[in-house]
């Protein structure tokens, strides 16, 4: 019996070799469709064939065009969009076959859950937890930055970037300077964040994770939360009021009295997959009608080990915070390591070349460095 053919939009990051493995041992063929020529994914055993595509931030309709020429000739039944990518590739869903599946919910649903401003106005309007917020540039913001801590950062944008760190009383930039950005209240507890696989809007299941390690403001090493009741209740709500399907992520961070409140929305898969039982990914993603729950990995610990041990090297010299990480690495295993398909990490210095020589030579974060070609940073009311 032929398998069908599944195609993930991105390979050069560790959840993608998570859903890679998860649907190739559900029984589906898998290729990847990547802008770099060689990526983490390419490398294990359980990916069939990869293609190497134009860069959606490069020429936008060529790579919408050479994915829609793989999905004929491959003859892909299910599309998944693994990371930032996934606003481009929203754009083919009137454009492939009625027996193709895109895995992902449409360009607008997503352009609304990833716009900063326009997040917040919908967690507001269903009455959900949010720092209060305001667009640069009107008195509002004048009045916020004003009275309280505050950060600022554009509306669309991924990877911690653009964002700023200010006091009460600071003076706002000019918005001509920087426009389509956002002001916002910082709160002042933990940040916690999540992954939820959703269907129809109901939640299939949630993970809730804490940054052990950071690159930049990227997580690469991650501590597994259990009984966050009111974060999950927050995410409930939120899926359910949006009718969403799919994957989607948010980060919380506390009040001084321990409630939580979003403070961002990215609709796509996070760093929680990792948690994530492999059988389980698949089942939600192939069959999410018949899924009603997700098994989580038992390991509390999760790291990413290369950018782990280079985050731990910078750290040498500063004792405190080099036995810290040396500390987490210990007992943290591998997100992507596994003896009947070793390469993935074993190459990853190799396949990963292209990330970690924008990060060594341009001084970004891992992930900056591993999305600034298929990121999304257009504004919402922007068409392309």
């Amino acid at each position: 019996m032929k398998r069908l053919t599944a195609l993930l939009t991105l390979g050069r990051l560790p959840k993608a070799l998570d859903i890679a493995q998860s649907l190739n041992l559900a029984g589906w063929r898998v290729i990847i469709a990547e802008p770099f020529s060689r990526h983490l994914a390419g490398s294990s055993r359980h990916v069939e064939k990869q293609f190497t595509v134009t860069a959606p931030n490069t020429d936008q309709e060529k790579y919408l065009d050479e994915l829609l020429a793989i999905i004929r000739q491959e003859e892909v039944s299910l599309i998944v969009p693994v990371s930032e990518e996934a606003l481009h590739v929203s754009f083919i869903a009137s454009r492939i076959p009625e027996n193709v599946r895109l895995y992902s919910p449409d360009h607008e649903t997503l352009l609304k859950m990833h716009n900063k401003w326009e997040f917040f106005k919908i967690a507001r309007q269903n009455g959900l937890a949010v720092p209060e917020t305001e667009l640069l540039g009107t008195d509002k913001a004048t009045q916020l930055a004003k009275s309280v801590d505050y950060v600022i950062k554009p509306t669309s944008t991924c990877s911690g970037q653009g964002l700023q760190l200010c006091n009460q009383g600071d003076l706002l930039p000019d918005i001509r300077e920087l426009p389509q950005t956002i002001v916002q209240q910082k709160m002042p507890g933990a940040l916690k964040s999540t992954l939820s696989i959703a269907h129809q809007g109901r939640v299939i299941g949630t993970v809730v994770y804490r940054a052990a390690i950071l690159s930049g403001t990227v997580a690469v090493a991650f501590e597994k939360l259990d009984n966050e009741i009111r974060i999950t209740q927050w995410i409930n709500c939120f899926v359910e009021a949006q009718d969403y399907s799919g994957f989607i992520a948010f980060d919380f961070m506390e009040d001084e009295t321990g409630n939580p409140h979003a403070i961002e929305c990215n609709p796509r898969a996070t760093s929680g997959i990792h948690f994530i039982n492999r059988q389980d990914i698949a089942g939600a993603i192939i069959a999410p009608e018949n899924h009603f729950q997700l098994g989580l990995r038992p390991h509390p610990f999760m790291q990413q080990f290369w950018p782990c041990l280079t985050e731990t090297q910078v750290a040498f010299f500063k004792r405190d915070q080099f036995l810290q990480k040396l500390k987490i690495m210990f007992k943290a295993k591998e997100v992507n390591f596994a003896w009947n398909d070793p390469l993935p990490v074993w190459l990853m210095p190799y396949t990963s070349w292209e990330i970690m020589k924008r990060s060594f030579f341009k001084g970004e974060s891992f992930g900056e460095a591993s999305t600034f070609d298929v990121g999304w940073y257009h504004d919402a009311s922007e068409t392309v």
